[in-house]
């Protein structure tokens, strides 16, 4: 995994094409389960970089040890254009892999990533979805105080605030 690190920290576009050329496996892990796809999100690789790892065979389903899916990867590192991609191509946005029943939404209001918010509403994303503690993404949004995606939810001020533990 040492090779896929060293060019996806650099997005080493033409490396990657060549380093696929003679072998390289799209299916080594890092040392947590995360794959080459999940890794080159996590780098903030160029969409062209990403689209040449999954033309070359990466897997937009895989998910790593915790659960944590491409989907909740491309969330995380800020990717539109991915999470656009995995929804044209089927993803389920309102299934996780996660233990915790954490979704895409949660995390996109957890990060107040507004864009990929608005994306995943127009898409049917289910907002009333429960975490295995009983939080909806906007009580996520409100915990971290990201106006802007709460804004785009269901949500009202006078709404009781969920208070229970949250991670």
């Amino acid at each position: 995994m040492n090779k896929w690190l060293e060019l996806l920290r650099n997005d080493d576009y033409m490396g990657i094409k060549k380093y696929l050329k003679n072998g390289g496996d799209l299916e080594e892990t890092n040392e947590t389960g995360e794959s080459v796809l999940a890794c080159a999100m996590r780098e903030g690789c160029d969409f062209d970089t990403v689209m040449l790892l999954v033309e070359s065979g990466a897997e937009i389903k895989e998910f790593d040890d915790e659960g944590v899916s491409v989907l909740d990867m491309a969330i995380t590192y800020d990717n539109l254009e991915m999470v656009q991609y995995l929804i044209e191509q089927g993803i389920d946005i309102n299934t996780t892999t996660r233990r915790s029943g954490f979704t895409a939404l949660m995390a996109a209001s957890c990060y107040g990533r507004t864009e990929i918010t608005k994306l995943l509403l127009e898409s049917g994303v289910n907002q009333d979805a429960l975490d295995s503690k009983g939080f909806r993404a906007v009580d996520f949004a409100r915990k971290m105080n990201k106006k802007s995606v709460l804004a785009l939810l269901n949500f009202k001020e006078e709404d009781p605030q969920n208070r229970a533990y949250a991670r």
